[in-house]
């Protein structure tokens, strides 16, 4: 039988770079992307910073936007993917994500900005007459806005990554570029730097790499006065020597700065790819800074761990966007970050809701945990629902969050509290038993108190951003967290209170709530008694959101050894059946 010490939480070493001392100025370094898009831009400039910081550099990140949106809070998640949101309450694009598990520097509102935020902006300006009546035009207005907004997003810091979304050609993007450019020029030419993403083709009917497409997407880039210092060079596999030579050659960028990117199975490998190649001497030796060498040895412990698992456990997610697992990208990872410290490796299989509610419950059983979650609107629900009991009544792992909280405390109270109409107004506006409701005021991370009904804007009308609550002493949550959770929100409905102490007499525990609303941010099920369950939680915030692979996330970390435990008692069942 296993033993917790089997599965011990592990820590990665990391190496803390000393310090140099702060720059003279920020030094700016633009990540254009060409030919397509989902190249892995982000990762790539993630992991460039990653490695700058190794070096002992203070660095920060922003990611420029080039969507009308103001932020990517009401587009769908099977159009756009994940929406991370930062202590501050920005609801950002998921390459943030990315930025806070490669670097340590924590995002903020002024790290990602969109042309919808631009334009609003201007046109404010435009309206209190700040132009003085001049015509309001892309150029300067536009792209001095754009670069106004960079500089803040940069001051303090040492180095600035820049990444531009989109693909080099799009018209939207043009702007972007313009802006990137003239803040290079003003800044002189030792104080910024451009890498330039792009595709290097494998045509499986011809048996080689095409080069042709980096050539034009460098000759686009070149025709708007962007002239790369280094070239990522993306492909399925490592690019020849003579094929970097060609590209070199056609691009007018020195061979060693033309840097095969090839595909890996882990994202957590691409720092060290980088810094093999050399990426990071060719960006410090353009900005002219002579940081000290990179220390990736964090990166190396933390792969090696990633690669030699003693054991392994299959979690079943249970959601309603699971033909795009980017929706859940900072959940996924965060799930992986748990078994880098607890040494096992995490098998996630994504099952759609609406397949629960068509056929039941019955494929659950082979899993070692249950997690249901975030997600908006009614479509999947009553499978989540569903998810929720079967995990409850047979003992499984479950971790809830946001929207999976929600419905495991539907269906408790529907089961356990005999509120057997129980609902969200969510999904049934008119129930008779809102377990779960809008809230119409509340307060802000700033003190501030906001309104809202159901008729507000969908766009920042959520509690949004980090907050910190007291957390009951000799509960779950207690063992987990201390006396103190902070953690980050992104929700419109809530726990109604009016119902929250019928469904407590039942036996759900109510393990923390918020400081000045008393809204719930944690229920569990206790371990003892006659509701006892191994472990069973629900959380309304959003844990995902602050896991690094440096340090993992206690809560998943916790939710991982619980799965090893409960897989340990079922084989430890098994075996006593067969003796």
């Amino acid at each position: 039988m296993m033993r917790r010490a089997d599965y011990a939480i592990i820590s990665i070493s990391r190496i803390v770079p000393v310090r140099a001392p702060h720059l003279a100025m920020t030094k700016f370094v633009f990540v254009t992307g060409g030919v397509v898009s989902s190249l892995g831009k982000g990762i790539a400039a993630a992991s460039l910073a990653a490695i700058l910081e190794s070096r002992g550099l203070k660095v920060t990140m922003l990611k420029l936007d080039p969507y009308i949106n103001v932020d990517p809070g009401t587009m769908s998640p099977m159009q756009h993917g994940e929406v991370f949101v930062t202590d501050d309450g920005a609801e950002t694009d998921l390459d943030l994500g990315h930025y806070e598990r490669f670097i340590s520097t924590r995002m903020r509102k002024v790290n990602n900005f969109t042309t919808g935020q631009i334009y609003e902006s201007v046109i404010r300006k435009e309206r209190r007459g700040e132009y003085l009546g001049k015509t309001v035009q892309v150029i300067p207005h536009i792209t001095n806005e754009i670069q106004d907004y960079i500089r803040r997003g940069a001051e303090g810091y040492d180095v600035a990554l820049c990444e531009i979304g989109g693909t080099v050609g799009d018209i939207e993007s043009l702007p972007f570029l313009e802006a990137a450019r003239q803040l290079s020029l003003r800044a002189g030419r030792k104080n910024a730097a451009f890498v330039h993403l792009t595709l290097v083709p494998y045509i499986a009917s011809a048996g080689e790499l095409k080069t042709k497409p980096t050539q034009h997407s460098v000759q686009k880039l070149r025709e708007i006065g962007i002239f790369p210092n280094a070239l990522l060079c993306r492909a399925d596999r490592a690019i020849p020597e003579d094929e970097r030579a060609k590209i070199s050659l056609f691009s007018n960028i020195e061979e060693r700065a033309v840097i095969s990117v090839w595909d890996v199975d882990t994202i957590y490998k691409v720092p060290q790819m980088l810094n093999d190649q050399g990426l990071d001497a060719i960006i410090c030796e353009a900005l002219d800074i002579d940081p000290a060498p990179a220390d990736l040895s964090m990166w190396a412990n933390l792969i090696h761990t990633l690669e030699h698992p003693k054991q392994e456990v299959s979690i079943g997610m249970v959601g309603k966007y699971v033909e795009l697992t980017e929706s859940y990208k900072s959940l996924t990872e965060a799930l992986r970050h748990a078994g880098i410290h607890t040494e096992s490796r995490v098998n996630i299989e994504y099952i759609d809701s609406e397949e629960i509610e068509a056929k039941g419950t019955g494929d659950l059983a082979k899993y070692d945990a249950i997690l249901v979650p975030g997600g908006f609107g009614k479509r999947g629900v009553e499978g989540k629902i569903k998810a929720a009991q079967y995990a409850r009544e047979n003992g499984i792992p479950y971790l809830g969050i946001c929207l999976g909280m929600q419905v495991a405390l539907i269906e408790y109270a529907r089961h356990k509290a005999g509120l057997t109409n129980a609902n969200s107004t969510e999904f049934e506006p008119q129930t008779d038993q809102p377990v779960v409701a809008l809230i119409d005021e509340w307060q802000n991370q700033d003190g501030k108190v906001e309104k809202r009904d159901v008729n507000s804007d969908l766009g920042g009308t959520m509690r949004l951003g980090a907050q910190a609550c007291a957390v009951k002493p000799g509960t779950l949550a207690h063992e987990i967290y201390g006396g103190v959770v902070t953690e980050r929100h992104r929700h419109r409905y809530e726990a109604n209170n009016h119902y929250l102490s019928r469904v407590e007499e039942a036996g759900l525990v109510v393990a923390a709530r918020t400081p000045t609303e008393d809204l719930c941010e944690i229920m569990e099920l206790p371990r003892e008694g006659d509701n006892a369950h191994p472990w069973y939680m629900g959380v309304q915030y959003h844990p995902e959101f602050k896991s690094t692979p440096r340090d993992g996330h206690p809560l998943f970390k916790s939710f991982i050894t619980a799965a090893l435990e409960h897989k340990a008692r079922g084989a430890s069942a098994q075996q006593g059946e067969a003796a």
